[in-house]
């Protein structure tokens, strides 16, 4: 059974800068996507960011310039640098891991970004 779990949310004023982390444990498959999500309030789920396992990454264009997708694969392991923070960067951010050979989704719990002054 895989676990995902999420770290690093928190407030920050506008401008401000976060990091989050995100860990699973457990067999995510040697072939996968890391991705995180957004879910801001009112809004729909926004596919943020996502790195191959070659490191290949996307972005969404709200985010890009400012937001870094990186990854530790022998650390199971995703980051997401977070830089110039608006208030509409507000948002429940959830690490999803997407295992291609087996096409299985594992989702954390989400961790709060709130971007205030």
């Amino acid at each position: 059974q895989v676990q995902v779990v999420e770290s690093g949310g928190g407030l920050v004023q506008p401008g401000g800068s976060l990091r989050l982390s995100c860990v699973a444990s457990g067999r995510i498959g040697s072939v996968n996507t890391m991705n995180w999500y957004r879910q801001g309030p009112g809004k729909e789920r926004e596919l943020v960011a996502t790195i191959a396992t070659g490191g290949r990454t996307n972005y969404a264009d709200s985010v890009k310039g400012r937001f870094t997708i990186s990854r530790d694969t022998a650390k199971n392991t995703v980051y997401l640098q977070m830089n110039s923070l608006k208030p509409e960067d507000t948002a429940v951010y959830s690490c999803n891991i997407y295992n291609i050979p087996a096409r299985e989704h594992y989702w954390g719990q989400g961790t709060q970004v709130t971007v205030s002054s």
